[in-house]
């Protein structure tokens, strides 16, 4: 009989899937094991995703970094995409979804799939949206329910790991968002969607409503559910408040159900958020949810910065990870500007694995500050080679050196001949 991991896991089996995901955090498989049995671990990666290396993410493990890319309707070139895919696996990111919606949507996919073996994400409401318009010349809140299974089960046959479902945006949270008021209301293109089919329809959210189908589907593939955000805010103004709440408690029990059927789960959180904030919210969906991994969208600490939010992600990435947050998706510095660029990837990936990076060291992750010490022990050397390789972007090192007049001391053009590693090698010479 196929068994999900959570399902080996609560047998006290560990599988191969579980192996791979321990030897990748050099950890012993019955931590994966026991942390997958408790709901707090989870391993992305479908049945069908013959080419993907299982991907662990939750307590205890290296903080994993996500590269959202996908074509829009204004720029559908899926060459641009497949190379944004490859520059986020280069760079470091541990997984990527794909977030098309615009031109050849499942050529696309498929393309991503085959590219590389990094674990994919996507939001297979999308895919039914836009069925709907192009195939049944339907508008969006035409989808039938059927429509909106039959883009999930798409997803999962062509192996995708795990799918982001808006499950918690309910009537009720809608009402709960109308009467506090919000600048901003809802900023997830899936909340919106489904919040625009309940009000035109008169219905209830059909991916709450049906749950249980949505847990055979996902069952069948073993996929993560990663229980999206639909009310996460989408300015500063709007963070921790009532919708944003109301879901996440939705999203608490929606999880219990999930695990009880076998299905892995992590949960998806803000957003943008006040710094004094932050550790609240992560304190607030680990007791909530019973400790299931959680995935953040930065979150951005200020909302002035355009053009340089990958940097406002940092902060808050940094931040969230360090009291507890388990997956980051980047931001770019093309956010809320334009669809990003292949430089605009490259910059989202280092700067959230910075993040990532900065959290593991403080919350202990096995490893994480040995690769500090030996970058300090290179820098005191004048080993550049050594410096170069342990660099999260060694390219960038490099080119920095490389355009710099560099004479014979051997040291950086910052200090030169007056360089502190060498007066004090001389110094403790004497």
């Amino acid at each position: 009989m196929n068994m999900t991991q959570l399902e080996y896991a609560r047998r006290g089996v560990i599988t191969e899937k579980m192996q791979i995901a321990a030897a990748a955090e050099g950890l012993p498989p019955e931590f994966i094991r026991d942390g997958i049995a408790a709901g707090n671990i989870v391993i992305c990666h479908n049945n069908k995703h013959a080419n993907g290396t299982p991907l662990a993410v939750g307590a205890g493990l290296r903080t994993k970094v996500n590269a959202n890319i996908g074509s829009s309707s204004d720029d559908t070139d899926m060459e641009k995409e497949l190379e944004k895919a490859r520059i986020a696996v280069k760079y470091g990111a541990d997984a990527i979804m794909d977030l098309s919606t615009g031109g050849p949507v499942d050529e696309i996919r498929k393309a991503i799939i085959a590219e590389t073996s990094a674990c994919i994400g996507s939001v297979p409401l999308y895919q039914a949206a836009l069925d709907a318009v192009r195939n049944k010349n339907k508008a969006i809140v035409d989808m039938t329910v059927d429509d909106i299974f039959a883009g999930i089960i798409k997803h999962a046959e062509d192996g995708v790991d795990f799918i982001t479902v808006h499950c918690g945006v309910t009537r009720g949270t809608v009402e709960r968002m109308k009467n506090e008021g919000r600048i901003m209301d809802v900023v997830s293109r899936g909340g919106a969607f489904t919040i625009e089919w309940m009000s035109y329809n008169n219905k209830e959210n059909p991916l709450f409503e049906h749950f249980d189908k949505l847990l055979e589907i996902t069952k069948e593939y073993d996929m993560t559910l990663s229980l999206g955000d639909g009310f996460r805010p989408g300015c500063l103004a709007d963070a921790t408040d009532r919708a944003q709440i109301h879901e996440l408690i939705l999203l608490g029990e929606l999880t219990q159900r999930a695990q009880e059927a076998g299905v892995q789960v992590m949960i998806e959180g803000p957003g943008h958020v006040p710094l004094n904030q932050i550790q609240t919210n992560i304190q607030l969906q680990k007791r909530i949810c019973h400790g299931a991994p959680f995935y953040v969208l930065g979150p951005l600490v200020t909302d002035i910065a355009p053009g340089y939010d990958h940097i406002t992600c940092a902060i808050g990435g940094a931040i969230a990870a360090a009291a507890g947050a388990d997956f980051l998706c980047y931001v770019t510095p093309a956010e809320h500007l334009c669809l990003p660029n292949v430089q605009d990837v490259r910059d989202g990936v280092i700067a959230t694995r910075i993040a990532a990076h900065a959290a593991d060291i403080a919350k202990g992750v096995k490893g994480a500050m040995a690769k500090d010490i030996a970058m300090a022990k290179c820098r005191k050397k004048l080993d550049w080679e050594g410096q170069f390789e342990l660099a999260m972007d060694p390219d960038k090192a490099r080119e920095y050196r490389a355009n710099s007049p560099v004479a014979d001391h051997g040291a950086c053009t910052m200090c030169g001949e007056f360089c502190a590693y060498k007066l004090m090698d001389d110094a403790m010479k004497r």
